[in-house]
């Protein structure tokens, strides 16, 4: 019977290791200690593709090569993810007839997903036949193998779900391999809903739960505040106080507005939601949580949502259903936190600026120590129980924010994170200004032209320490989706 770590135990195990592309290692892990089931491992089909020819030399060895070279890297792959099973390791002819004849192997293996590890010279025949399945693909290319990357591109424009890292780094093996789980994940993902009917925002295609689950994969579960209350009231009040003093008051640099009551009623929400995921095998919860929850009864989930995403589950703000849905998949495929974010442009400082009254204490993943913190009211209205988070000591990071919009596009910018700015006297609690390449441009192309003209379907982005530029291109790839950077300049007129 294996033996179950405590949280300091595992937090010396898992040290926060992040891979290739800022993607952390053994991403599910923090959930399973903070009493979620493990998920069943994506099963990914390995071809070695090419047993020699004039690239990359005539007496090219490719049995050698797979035995010593990338064999032993996937063995290591599988036990950094944690979360993955390599089945096949087939050695075939680069033609399209030898992929072909291996299609029904695959499917007898129930594979998730395909990782193509390309040897020698051909057409890229192969590639196409496999993305063909419909399972997503992802192929590495080290230089020499040949030139089959060269097609890789016009396949994508058609729509094939398949992705290449032409690449000397075998850490990129790691990277392709995080990104082919997303898929499956999403399938298998539930999120909840707290709030009344037609309280979902975001765009009409987020909102709409049956494409959602068609588009995307996850179902969505609504809980009207009604059921939650009764949830709530079955929490044990001594186990609130014990949250409370636990992860909160004791650790925290300073308690300025809430009382102790406001804590302890938030904390009891948290473990509310937290027993509402489990009992509905959900990872995400979002809550209509300005107007359409009880706050005097529940308090703010500000709280319990930062508690949520330091243990590598989602909790989202304001039944944000496209947020929740691109922090969901996130976390799937980068094993890190997001917040959301109400963003401002500040042109003077080439800028922007990210603020909200909520965000996680371990920004760098559930391994990672807290950023220090104090408790806060919600600054909107001066009620409740939020958190102020200082990223000061992760001034320079790179920064990248996101958002899926319309279940079929990703929006996304990168930054420099330059300053933690102390406006107490407006906006939300946690900021932090994020220096980007051009501000004007991030203003003109906000949107990228496929958002409404409400203001939460065009307000929300989701903050992410790491530049996740590639891995948001190559998602969305896998994914089927559409990748705007909204940041880049567009023309005049």
């Amino acid at each position: 019977m294996p033996t179950k770590m405590n949280r300091r135990t595992f937090l010396e195990a898992a040290g926060g290791a992040l891979l290739a592309g800022g993607i952390l290692a053994r991403p599910t892990e923090a959930a399973e200690q903070a009493g979620w089931p493990a998920l069943p491992a994506v099963k990914v089909y390995v071809v070695y593709l090419g047993t020699g020819g004039a690239w990359p030399k005539p007496e090219f060895d490719a049995p050698k090569e797979i035995a010593q070279k990338f064999a032993p890297h996937l063995e290591k792959v599988r036990d950094r993810l944690g979360d993955v099973e390599f089945v096949g390791a087939d050695l075939i002819p680069n033609s399209a007839k030898a992929a072909q004849a291996l299609i029904e192997k695959i499917d007898a293996a129930k594979a998730d997903a395909i990782l193509v590890v390309h040897l020698s010279f051909g057409n890229a025949g192969p590639f196409r036949v496999f993305a063909s399945t419909g399972r997503p693909v992802a192929v590495y290319s080290q230089p020499f193998s040949g030139h089959d990357w060269m097609y890789v591109p016009q396949m994508q424009r058609e729509g094939l779900r398949l992705i290449l890292a032409p690449s000397r780094d075998l850490g990129e093996i790691d990277r392709l391999v995080a990104l082919l789980r997303v898929p499956s994940r999403m399938k298998q993902a539930r999120l909840i809903l707290l709030g009344n009917p037609g309280c979902a925002a975001g765009t009409a295609a987020s909102r709409d739960f049956a494409k959602v689950r068609e588009m995307i994969g996850a179902e969505v579960i609504q809980i009207t505040p009604a059921d939650f209350i009764k949830v709530h009231e079955s929490i044990d009040p001594a186990a609130a106080e014990r949250e409370a003093k636990d992860y909160w008051t004791s650790q925290a640099k300073a308690v300025v507005e809430p009382s102790q009551e406001e804590i302890v009623k938030s904390c009891r929400t948290y473990l509310a939601m937290k027993k509402v995921l489990l009992e509905n095998g959900a990872r995400a919860i979002t809550v209509k949580c300005l107007g359409g929850i009880p706050i005097q009864a529940l308090g703010y989930p500000c709280l319990g949502f930062s508690r949520l995403l330091d243990d590598g589950i989602v909790g989202a703000c304001e039944a944000d259903m496209d947020s929740t849905l691109t922090m969901l998949m996130f976390q799937f495929a980068f094993g890190l936190p997001g917040f959301i974010s109400d963003p401002l442009i500040d042109t003077s400082r080439n800028a922007v600026i990210h603020a909200h009254c909520v965000a996680p204490t371990r920004m760098a993943g559930p391994a990672s120590p807290r950023l220090p913190f104090s408790l806060r009211s919600h600054r909107d209205d001066n009620r409740g129980a939020s958190v102020e988070v200082f990223m000061d000591r992760d001034l320079g990071r790179p920064l990248t924010w996101a958002k899926l919009a319309n279940n079929d596009t990703i929006l996304w910018t990168r930054g420099k994170m330059i300053e933690i700015p102390d406006f107490d006297d407006r906006g939300c609690r946690t900021q932090c200004v994020a220096e980007v390449a051009d501000a004007r441009a991030v203003f003109d192309n906000w949107g990228g032209g496929v958002l409404g003209a409400d203001m939460m379907t065009l307000l929300h982005r989701v903050v992410y320490y790491g530049d996740h530029a590639n891995n948001i291109r190559d998602l969305a790839r896998l994914m089927g989706l559409k990748a705007i950077e909204e940041g880049a300049p567009v023309s005049a007129g």
